[in-house]
């Protein structure tokens, strides 16, 4: 009987790491395309534009939560957009990255 047990736990931590890394790719994917739709109304293109959304992705691991990704970007935006745009930018750009992260992890 435990044995039955010990599968179904193992089952549920095999699910909550799978899920935990679909989030976090996601979440990547997010910052990186958030990072490149800046980029292109800072005029930058290329590699400059890469890079930057490189930056991005690696502000998201100052803290936890959004925050730190989105106090970078509206700092390096300035007055070209206000905070609560870049924020919807954030959230439409999440269900785009969920979907391209699902779609490739299916063709896996």
């Amino acid at each position: 009987m435990s044995n039955s047990f010990d599968e179904r736990k193992n089952s549920f931590e095999n699910k909550f790491a799978h899920d935990a890394e679909l989030q976090f790719r996601v979440e990547a994917r997010r910052n990186r395309l958030l990072g490149e739709w800046a980029a292109e109304l800072m005029g930058k293109d290329g590699p400059e534009r890469e890079e930057y959304a490189k930056e991005v992705v690696k502000a998201d691991f100052e803290e936890a939560g959004d925050d730190d990704v989105l106090r970078k970007v509206a700092g390096d935006l300035g007055a070209r957009m206000p905070t609560a745009e870049i924020r919807a930018k954030m959230d439409a750009l999440m269900v785009v990255a969920k979907e391209q992260v699902m779609n490739e992890h299916l063709k896996e």
